[in-house]
């Protein structure tokens, strides 16, 4: 499992961590089922604290991606879990608001970020 953590993005490391978690699991790069390190190994690996391990994964059981069997590891769930509806709309304008934020730090218009953001959709849905 491939993961970069960005110091300079303005999302914190947990959330950096839940988002690619999340998407590999939802594009199929971790497929169902899959073993993920132990969150000390993982957390070492990427040189975090175990507490921002542990806080990536607790949302991400929350939100059906993973599940956790005790001391025999956390898995890839065999089927995402459905996030409510206000929840998602919730989650949707807080991830629109961090890449507007980019987006403006970097200078880009409004037309080119949107263009960016249609291609990185159109990417993860064509996989």
């Amino acid at each position: 499992m491939i993961l970069h953590l960005d110091p300079a993005s303005p999302l914190p490391s947990y959330e950096q961590l839940r988002a690619q978690i999340a998407t590999m699991a939802a594009t199929g790069v971790l497929p169902p089922l899959t073993r993920l390190p132990s969150i000390r190994q993982l957390a070492r690996d990427l040189g975090l604290a175990t507490a921002t391990v542990a806080r990536a994964f607790r949302e991400l059981e929350r939100d059906g991606v993973i599940e956790t069997r005790g001391r025999h590891g956390t898995y890839v769930c065999e089927a995402s879990g459905s996030v409510p509806a206000v929840d998602a709309e919730q989650r949707l304008a807080e991830a629109a608001q961090v890449f507007a934020v980019q987006a403006r730090q970097l200078g880009v218009d409004a037309t080119r970020a949107l263009q960016q953001a249609r291609l990185a959709l159109e990417a993860v849905a064509g996989r």
